[in-house]
């Protein structure tokens, strides 16, 4: 087996970075506060024929890399044989090179599969029987991987017409790590979409609330939070381009949604009107039921419509978005502050360029009710590699706290994923035991490095979520 490259002290440049990675982070458990894991596959105890059903299937990250490389897409997400699919992931897994696929292609089967060999076209084959031996026992379930893992509290990601007939199922057996659900309203809001009318319906159906005004739409969701709250739901995310604040009145915002059941047009000017109306009433309303709020901000979705048609959402057709931020973030929230009708806060920002406004902007609004109440999210989608996880623990060190921080999240689909929480710790640890080398920060306090360092691996997330 070839040890040389992920081996016990991969990343860790030094004693004092081996020193706080192996004490005081690497055996934290896992809470992981954000992912889109399938919760059927939980309740049922999944157990996954082979390594492309658990690893490339649904993975927009592999896939984006093996197009990139010319893959033709029948072995991506057509009709090739999942063996075909994993060798032509295989030949892709080389080419990555300094991308993070290479990283976490190597510690997922390292920490899974106790596979040290570099993934390539000749070590394929022995790799796909090997996880194909082992994949096909109990030992490899769902419920097993979590456990190999060692998580704890895991949150899920649903629409407000959910069921949650699975989690519903995990709370009534034994299963020790904690499975729980984020509440994702965002089709309640998308008021421009062309299937809006028929969501309402769904909505409808869902909360027994017949949806004609705006009050009886903020009457639907309410029912729905209140029957996620009594599910154990605690946290609800939302996926926008940017915060929407216009002013607005109520009949306004009830005459702009008359338009749309009647299949109106509705002006670019009454759809940000509607939509902050509502988003403030969602986010006044977590804060009755003591919700955290989540926001992911800035993602340019869909942007091959070619591919977008075929294939549908969420296939590998998103980017960056250029969209400004700052001034309505700053309303939104001041908004909400001035009612004192802000609940605990976490924002995720996808441009990079949005780094210092996020930083600073959470220092707005933290006052001292509750430590970290306002949070900057770790580096999400394109920026959860290497580079933004250290410009956003650098950013966030030099405009706020780094010790309150709340960590890591997976953000993904994928039973295989959690070793990004391992290639966060690695890297948090290594700039800190960098700095100490270099005498920026003392030697002496190794303990009390380390119990920041324990802090944000593990401590202020299980704290802050109350867990």
């Amino acid at each position: 087996m070839n040890s040389k490259f992920i081996h016990d002290n991969f990343l860790l440049e030094n004693e004092y970075a081996e020193e706080l990675y192996h004490n005081y982070s690497k055996n934290s458990p896992i809470i992981d506060y954000h992912n889109h894991l399938p919760p059927q596959h939980i309740a049922e105890n999944k157990i996954f024929e082979n390594l492309t059903q658990v690893w490339i299937n649904g993975d927009h990250y592999k896939w984006r890399a093996m197009r990139t490389l010319g893959i033709d897409e029948t072995f991506i997400t057509g009709n090739a044989s999942d063996k075909n699919k994993f060798l032509s992931w295989a030949k892709t897994v080389p080419y990555t090179i300094r991308n993070p696929l290479y990283h976490w292609t190597h510690l997922e089967l390292a920490r899974y599969f106790d596979i040290y060999d570099l993934l390539n076209e000749k070590s394929a084959e022995k790799i796909w029987n090997i996880t194909q031996e082992k994949l096909n026992s109990s030992n490899y379930s769902c419920k097993e991987l979590l456990k190999k893992v060692n998580a704890e509290y895991i949150c899920t990601t649903e629409d407000p017409t959910d069921s949650l007939k699975y989690h519903k199922q995990l709370a009534k057996d034994n299963f020790k790590i904690k499975v729980s659900t984020a509440f994702r309203p965002d089709k309640s809001i998308y008021i421009n979409a062309d299937e809006y009318n028929d969501y309402l319906v769904l909505l409808s159906q869902a909360s027994n609330v017949e949806i004609n005004t705006f009050s009886t739409l903020c009457e639907a969701l309410r029912n729905r939070i209140q029957y996620f709250h009594n599910n154990g739901c605690r946290l609800s995310d939302h996926g926008l381009e940017q915060i929407y604040f216009e002013n607005f009145t109520e009949p306004e915002v009830n005459a702009i949604l008359q338009k749309k059941l009647s299949n109106k047009n509705i002006s670019k000017k009454e759809i940000v009107k509607f939509q902050s109306a509502l988003l403030l009433f969602l986010c006044e309303t977590y804060h009755e039921f003591g919700w955290v709020q989540q926001f992911h901000l800035g993602a340019l979705r869909n942007n091959n419509m070619r591919m977008y048609q075929i294939l549908g959402p969420d296939t590998g057709w998103d980017s960056i978005g250029d969209f400004p931020q700052a001034l309505k973030l700053s309303k939104f929230l001041n908004a909400l502050d001035h009612n004192n009708k802000l609940t605990k806060t976490i924002l995720y920002n996808l441009n990079p360029a949005d780094n210092e406004v996020m930083a600073t902007m959470i220092g707005n609004f933290n006052d001292g009710s509750t430590k970290g109440k306002i949070q900057w999210g770790s580096g999400w989608w394109f920026l959860d590699q290497k580079d933004g996880m250290e410009k956003q623990i650098n950013t966030l060190s030099n405009m706020g706290l780094i010790s309150c921080f709340i960590g890591m999240l997976t953000d993904s689909r994928s039973f295989l994923s959690f070793p990004r929480h391992e290639y966060f710790r690695r890297i948090l640890c290594n700039l800190i035991g960098k700095e100490v080398q270099k005498g920026e920060l003392p030697k002496e306090e190794m303990k009390w490095l380390g119990k920041i360092v324990a802090d944000i691996s593990y401590y202020n997330a299980k704290n802050y979520f109350d867990i």
